[in-house]
């Protein structure tokens, strides 16, 4: 009789499973809970905000520019002076400069709701507002680290992610019925008691912590720290490559900003246009809150940073599908699929905190957030007018084949630095 072949070889041992964090287990941490119901009331009243500016300007200019103009503003100073001030989190208590921050914003908005405001002093309000989100966010995404280890920051990234995603579509859904309801005054009366509120919040339950400079640090130049930043983040070549990772959403998301014209094309009843760009701008966000669920929940922290690369592509890909002008249906599908690989910025975002000295993360955040801008607001800006003449299709497939190349390129780059970060990720997650 045949001897039975043993099921392990001596010696041999299977790896330890790796730990994942839930949601339930980091929405018990308190602080946590707190920075995360300040975000999401401070985004829906942000987007509260940008639809009653529109409507206001609109009804006092009866200029589309006019209108487009103050939109535009809601990109521009992170992109100028983002970099500049994240350093501000690095040099001061992280909490203090978010406490600040909304305190600043709060007055300003208030007094954008008063009726009569001059429209150039209604510029410069929305543009300083917008620009103080800069430490805001540098400070709390480089507090965030020191709250959550591990893979529970990955989770609270995740769940973070989810939130921006909806607060999105739920303040532009509610904005407009709101503003039928009380007008663009009462409105931005509105945004400016979120952010009291995300103050109160803070103040209520987040603790005080030290600033986290120290030395020469904290008596150099803001200038002088954003250069040792842009220094640190470009200089290594992982970090560098981690960058264009998130930069790389300036091809992906390009579509969204040609949604209407694209759905002029998909629908003969002009009438149907906003609802079908509507549906179009809704795709993408809801394949990224789903990809970010099932990336975050489903996959272990090192095979997140493993399949990096590939979740990058599939960002991409589907869009080249739009080359051959697919229905609606087969659009929305496509631009889901393209949101579900989105979900890759969690991995590029954990790796890059594994790769950045505590005391210089707001800055280095900062640095990438302002590029995250750029990379979107200049490829909407070259998608726009490729469309004018190459149509929406052709433009969509064209963004999409060129982002497969720059993923493709960067999954190489990642595959020949990754393995340090995997290993150590890898120990955390099983220690």
């Amino acid at each position: 009789m045949a001897a039975t072949r043993p099921s392990r070889l001596p010696g041999r041992h299977r790896r330890p499973a790796e730990r994942q964090a839930t949601y339930g287990e980091i929405i018990a941490i308190g602080e946590f809970r707190a920075l995360w119901l300040a975000q999401g009331l401070s985004l829906l009243g942000d987007q509260l905000s940008r639809v009653a500016l529109s409507v206001l300007v609109f009804q006092r200019t009866d200029s589309p520019l006019a209108t487009a103009s103050v939109y535009a503003l809601t990109y521009l100073p992170p992109i100028i002076g983002g970099p500049l001030l994240a350093a501000l989190a690095d040099r001061h208590a992280r909490r203090r400069i978010m406490l600040i921050c909304d305190l600043l914003r709060a007055v300003m908005v208030a007094l954008m709701a008063i009726p009569g405001m001059p429209f150039p002093a209604l510029c410069a309000l929305v543009f300083c507002v917008v620009l103080l989100s800069a430490p805001f966010s540098a400070a709390r995404a480089a507090l965030l680290p020191e709250l959550l280890e591990g893979d529970r920051y990955v989770a609270g990234s995740a769940l973070q992610n989810m939130t921006n995603q909806g607060a999105q579509m739920l303040g532009f859904a509610l904005g407009g019925a709101l503003i039928m309801t009380m007008g663009p005054y009462r409105a931005l009366a509105l945004d400016a008691a979120t952010f009291l509120a995300s103050a109160l919040i803070l103040v209520a339950g987040v603790r005080r912590r030290p600033p986290p400079a120290r030395g020469e640090t904290t008596r150099s130049s803001m200038w002088t720290m954003t250069r040792a930043g842009a220094r640190l983040v470009f200089g290594d070549p992982r970090l560098r490559t981690l960058v264009l990772f998130a930069w790389l959403c300036g091809f992906y998301v390009l579509p969204e900003g040609i949604a209407t014209p694209y759905a002029a094309v998909l629908t003969d009843d002009p009438h149907r246009v906003s609802f079908v760009a509507g549906l179009l701008m809704g795709a993408m966000p809801t394949g990224t809150v789903v990809g970010a669920f099932l990336f975050s929940r489903y996959v272990t922290p090192s095979r997140r940073l493993l399949a990096m690369g590939w979740m990058a592509m599939l960002t991409c890909a589907p869009l080249l599908v739009c080359l051959i002008r697919p229905p609606l249906a087969v659009v929305l599908v496509l631009w889901f699929l393209s949101g579900v690989g989105g979900a890759y910025q969690l991995a590029a975002n954990a790796a890059f905190v594994q790769c950045v000295p505590a005391e210089r993360r707001a800055l280095a955040f900062g640095l990438v957030q302002s590029g995250l801008l750029a990379s979107q607001g200049l490829g909407i800006l070259v998608g726009g007018a490729a469309a004018d003449r190459l149509g929406p299709e052709t433009v969509v497939a064209l963004a999409g084949a060129a982002g497969l190349l720059f993923a493709i390129v960067l999954a190489v780059l990642w595959s020949r630095s990754r393995q340090e970060i995997v290993e150590k990720v890898r120990a955390e997650a099983t220690s």
